[in-house]
């Protein structure tokens, strides 16, 4: 497998807690995620916790597997995603700053034979989309007011 890594932090108006709970709902993303049509829990009624499972489908038709896999109150979120030879891993560290948070997300794709020319390909667009989604996530959460 070859394995091509992606960094990104952005500091965000909103508190950690206020971030993490939004974010770490996969029910949410379809607001805030581009690349996203809709989101299928596995479990429709379950809470985000280290196991939950869901199908994300995506603009391009790509319905990649997805689990959380790490999940540290208003800190810590990570998640493995899978679809075809293509495997995808994201962590986030939410870290208040005096003007919100800072949220620094590392992952990386891999993937094997064919696969891999996609896989770097999602890893080199990967900083400035998951950046303009964090930025679209926090317009929601400002426009939601303090409720969010």
């Amino acid at each position: 497998m070859t394995r091509y890594p992606f960094t990104v932090s952005v500091d965000l108006p909103h508190p950690p807690e206020a971030l993490f709970t939004y974010l770490v709902e996969p029910r949410n993303r379809p607001e805030w995620q581009a690349s996203l049509l809709s989101v299928r829990l596995d479990d429709r009624d379950a809470e985000p916790a280290v196991g939950l499972t869901w199908h994300d489908t995506t603009v391009v038709g790509v319905k990649p597997a997805m689990e959380i896999t790490e999940l540290e109150p208003y800190r810590i979120f990570a998640e493995r995603g899978r679809w075809g030879g293509v495997e995808g891993f994201l962590r986030m560290r939410f870290v208040g700053i005096p003007k919100g948070t800072r949220l620094t997300c590392e992952g990386h794709v891999e993937a094997s034979g064919p696969f891999k020319y996609a896989a770097r390909a999602a890893a080199l667009l990967a900083g400035r989309s998951i950046r303009s989604d964090l930025e679209r996530a926090s317009r929601v959460l400002a426009d939601r007011g303090p409720r969010a």
